[in-house]
């Protein structure tokens, strides 16, 4: 048993499951008509209701210590403060100084970051500015018209998420698209119908060697400079967001045209940072520092409020009370926002890249779980699609909802409906429908005798499944800031009770590693023969298949 499971805080905390998990939350509301305002607060334009969860009034009390007795108050304060947290890589994790809106100084290795901050935001402006005014022009002159962000990752989820979520705020004369997989028809298919002379290209990869993005980047290249006839070319419609100036310019960008981010920006927290300059370009600049604004908001929140009013403590906390105590395999995020259907991707990776982890900071193997599999779609499709597990099913799924007030679409029939939605499925999780009320329905309907007992057990909902709601006025650049803010924090405060690293990725290389030399035999044609025999055979597969071969 490990220091943490032998605490006395996670031993009360076991105790107390014992005690709520024969309760009802039905029966929670039914004894306490002011259980919303004692389980609800607001922060950074967000109202969290956290009400329709399986506790009491002592269940955060008790998580509370346990966040005090791993000393989460502590890591929070030195990741604010420019420490080394991410001990695997010796780098300090600082995003939250790429959104600091004081401009107070916040120190690396004793030097304040705040002026390079500030300076690549300038930068972002004036180019991003020059673009969308037109004085920033391809080789033949044109003004551009679509920008395609070539990337993986970090890179591409967090970015590709903020430019869908704030659609409104975009011009329909200035398009901003996406490439990550490797699978040469995503950048096929995004090319289609842009016209080379109006298009600027993105490569986002700090080394400038990462496989996909650069296999997409030379791809691109070539198209481009096949279509405009020179090489030249390439100068004017590509730009690096990179920290290797020297392969930015072999490769044929101006390294003036080179954005930098520093290694204490990791990949799935880097939307802040020069990662985000096709947010830039998409909104404007002003709209991108309203981003930053909002999530220095709920970072500001984050740092002051006591753990009893903390959003991201409270999110966090009871996403330990439900992955360590009630054994939730997965959490679902649910937004009832169109805009945001690109937000449970992108918190996959916030969530299982920084807590996936089987040993603590100090290389001890973990007895205990950590991250959960993150998982979602938006309401009300999701709906009729998986919402039939999370009411009927075997498996035990703690969801968040999502929702505005407020949607930037003209219709307010279809706002009305879709909330409706978003509040009864709330509803009906946390309420279920017993026997009793199935019975009086089914009898209500005239059925009777054998017809009524064979269809009633179908007909029952167990309820006592938990969510949190949060809500906000209406999706704006400052809102969603401090929406993925407010993840990012809860993320952390997961990770720092598990005592893990919540800012490598070593998982993430081993695949990488092993693809070299199968990448090579497939190029030349070569039989595999020194891996397993699964990877030889489905190889040496492909190999026959490509010459002509068939699967019978």
């Amino acid at each position: 048993m490990s220091d943490l499971t032998h605490s006395p805080a996670w031993q009360d905390l076991a105790a107390h499951r014992a005690e709520v998990a024969p309760l009802h939350m039905r029966d929670l509301f039914a004894a306490d008509p002011d259980r919303f305002a004692r389980f609800s607060l607001s922060a950074a334009g967000l109202l969290l209701d956290y009400s329709k969860n399986r506790i009491t009034g002592e269940t955060l009390p008790l998580l509370s210590r346990l966040a005090e007795a791993t000393g989460v108050a502590g890591r929070r304060d030195a990741m604010f403060a420019g420490e080394s947290v991410n001990n695997t890589e010796d780098r300090a994790a600082l995003h939250v100084a790429l959104r600091n809106r004081s401009n107070g100084p916040i120190l690396v290795d004793g030097a304040d970051v705040m002026p390079e901050v500030n300076a690549v935001l300038a930068r972002m402006r004036t180019f991003s500015t020059a673009v969308r005014d037109g004085s920033r022009r391809g080789h033949t002159g044109e003004a551009i018209t679509d920008v395609v962000n070539i990337g993986i990752g970090g890179s591409d989820l967090g970015p590709r998420m903020a430019v869908d979520a704030l659609k409104p705020y975009q011009r329909p004369d200035l398009r901003v698209h996406f490439v990550a997989n490797v699978d040469g028809a995503d950048l096929h298919d995004r090319l289609q119908g842009l016209d080379p002379a109006r298009t600027l290209f993105i490569v986002a990869s700090k080394t400038f060697t990462t496989q996909e993005t650069m296999t997409n980047a030379g791809s691109a290249r070539a198209w481009l400079v096949e279509r405009l006839g020179d090489e030249a070319a390439v100068a004017a419609h590509f730009v690096a967001l990179s920290a290797n100036p020297d392969a930015v310019a072999a490769f044929g960008i101006d390294p003036a045209d080179m954005f930098v981010f520093r290694d204490w920006v990791g990949g799935r927290y880097s939307l802040w940072s020069a990662i985000g300059l096709p947010i830039a370009l998409a909104v404007g600049m002003d709209r991108f520092e309203e981003l930053l604004s909002g999530a220095h908001a709920m970072d500001t929140h984050f740092r002051t409020a006591p753990a009893a009013e903390n959003m991201p403590m409270i999110l966090g906390l009871l996403g330990i009370w439900y992955r360590n105590f009630f054994h939730a395999g997965s959490h679902a995020v649910l937004p009832y926002d169109q805009h945001l259907h690109r937000l449970p991707a992108h918190l996959q990776q916030v969530d299982m890249e920084s807590n996936g982890k089987f040993v603590t900071r100090d290389g001890q193997p973990v007895d205990y779980a950590t991250a959960p599999v993150i998982w979602g779609e938006p309401g009300t499709n999701g709906q009729h699609a998986f919402f039939q597990l999370l009411h009927q099913g075997s498996e035990f799924v703690p969801a968040d909802f999502i929702a505005a007030a407020e949607s930037h679409a003209p219709w307010r029939d279809h706002d009305d409906m879709l909330l409706a939605n978003f509040l009864a499925q709330t509803e009906a999780l946390m309420h279920g429908k017993t026997a009793d009320a199935a019975r009086a329905e089914l009898t209500a309907r005239g059925l009777r005798g054998a017809a009524l007992e064979a269809l009633l057990p179908h007909k029952v909902f167990p309820g006592n499944r938990p969510s949190n709601s949060i809500l906000y006025a209406k999706l704006t650049p400052a809102v969603l800031g401090a929406l993925v803010a407010l993840y990012e924090h809860k993320v952390f405060v997961q990770g720092a009770v598990w005592g893990v690293n919540s800012f490598d990725q070593w998982g993430v290389e081993l695949g990488k590693q092993l693809a070299g030399p199968l990448l090579a035999a497939l190029r030349a044609g070569d039989t595999v023969s020194g891996h397993d025999g699964s990877t030889n055979g489905l190889a040496n597969a492909i190999g026959a298949l490509r010459r002509g071969g068939h699967i019978e």
